[in-house]
């Protein structure tokens, strides 16, 4: 019984505010958690898990190879025909060098490098700008401009 009341009493503190949720990752946490979980689900051949980190909307826009890339089904094709069509692999990527800077609450510009090992001892790399805007369900890339070394 005593159990039951004072839970019942920390619900109506929680309930009420005065017993306040758990403070947010702060924004460069969360995007590195993003760029994080990307890097895991591209290493497990999960396109659609590496694009969770992208803003599902036609208004993604991707830059890359003097081309661009709009919207967010867009961007998944190119990557599916870049690294998952005929004779093509996705190797194993990683990210560093990552520098987070806000550009205000709700908006954060990433730069970094990216690097695959492909199964041939190959290993293209470059560099990104990516920006980052935080919805409701979290921080997720708006624009992405990505450069490969020749």
């Amino acid at each position: 019984m005593r159990t039951k009341i004072a839970l019942s009493a920390w619900l109506l503190l929680f309930a009420t505010g005065v017993i306040a949720q758990a403070p947010e990752a702060s924004p460069r946490s969360a995007i590195e958690q993003v760029l994080h979980l990307q890097v895991e689900a591209w290493n497990r051949r999960n396109l659609d898990g590496f694009m969770a980190g992208y803003w599902n909307s036609p208004e993604l826009t991707f830059y890359s190879g003097a081309k661009v890339t709009s919207g967010w089904q867009s961007t998944l094709e190119r990557y599916r025909k870049t690294y998952q069509s005929e004779g093509k692999e996705m190797g194993k990527l990683d990210f560093s060098d990552l520098r987070i800077e806000a550009l205000g609450p709700e908006a954060a510009l990433v730069r970094g490098a990216w690097h695959l090992a492909m199964s041939d001892g190959k290993t293209p790399h470059g560099l990104f700008t990516l920006i980052f805007q935080k919805f409701p369900d979290g921080w997720k890339i708006v624009h992405d401009h990505t450069s490969a070394a020749e």
